[in-house]
């Protein structure tokens, strides 16, 4: 497998909501794929009042972001790939960002589902990550990442099965609607290891299991997907990039801080030293 860096940095385009903590969405999705010498690009698709407590408020971005995306469109070109994630456009909105997707047709495709933050107010529930779906997924190639809440979601299933259902049962949904393949993070599940596992309609593959850590982060979900993309547009193919994101978690959970010493604790970016704190 080559591996080798492009001499252009690839550019990846994230749709996603603002955190204006910079503990996850687009600022986070930034941070980390320009860790990775990707050249990140941002259309906002939810705008939110948070910081490290919680989230109290989600709302439509203030632009179109079709518009936005438009715009974009001539410096999409190349090595590039797309990664979606929290969105509060309406349903029109969201079929005419699919159908601009459709048009620009990315090689790379990640939709990263997400029912609320990780703490404070909620957006979606499984019947709109369904519909969501019905829009994106038959254009194919589209690479979905959720969590077992968000499967479980997705699945119909009462909120106990975000533990107890079997990965069988939280991938098949996802795979039916037309997914290419599904990345289920593990750290939802019990016990103390972590296990994420790949799904496509060829089977499903366990990846590597590790111990779970201690405490809270805030952005793990943002930080896994969009390390997935970065490390695809560097040429990695898809489990080597899932487990090395993965990995690139686990090696900086240490490194976490909680600004102003309230709130759960995010992450700092690879490229500061630590004495900047």
């Amino acid at each position: 497998m080559d591996v080798t860096r492009p001499s252009v940095a690839p550019l990846a385009l994230c749709l996603g909501g603002v955190d204006p903590s910079g503990g996850a969405g687009l600022f986070r999705d930034a941070l980390t794929l320009s860790e990775l010498g990707c050249q990140p690009m941002a259309v906002s698709l939810a705008e939110t009042l948070q910081n490290g407590l919680g989230c109290s408020r989600i709302e439509p971005p203030s632009m179109d972001p079709v518009a936005r995306l438009e715009t974009l469109a001539p410096h999409l070109a190349g090595r590039w790939g797309v990664k979606l994630s929290l969105c509060a456009l309406e349903a029109t909105g969201f079929r005419r960002l699919c159908a601009t997707l459709r048009h620009l047709a990315p090689p790379l495709r990640l939709w990263d589902p997400i029912l609320a933050p990780s703490a404070g107010v909620g957006l979606h529930d499984g019947g709109d990550l369904r519909r969501m779906a019905a829009d994106l997924l038959p254009m194919g190639g589209w690479v979905v990442s959720p969590n077992r809440g968000e499967a479980a979601a997705f699945a119909g299933l009462p909120p106990e099965a975000i533990r107890s259902a079997s990965i069988e049962v939280l991938v098949t949904p996802w795979l039916e609607a037309g997914a290419a393949a599904v990345w289920l993070k593990g750290g939802h599940a019990p016990g103390d290891q972590v296990q994420d596992a790949w799904a496509t309609l060829d089977g499903i593959q366990l990846l590597e299991a590790a111990p779970r850590l201690p405490g809270e982060r805030r952005g793990t979900g943002c930080l896994l997907s969009a390390s997935w993309l970065g490390l695809r547009l560097q040429g990695q193919e898809d489990l080597s990039a899932a487990l090395e994101s993965a990995r690139r978690l686990r090696n900086r959970w240490d490194r976490a801080f909680t600004p102003g010493a309230v709130g759960r604790a995010m992450f700092l970016p690879l490229a500061l030293p630590l004495e900047v704190l």
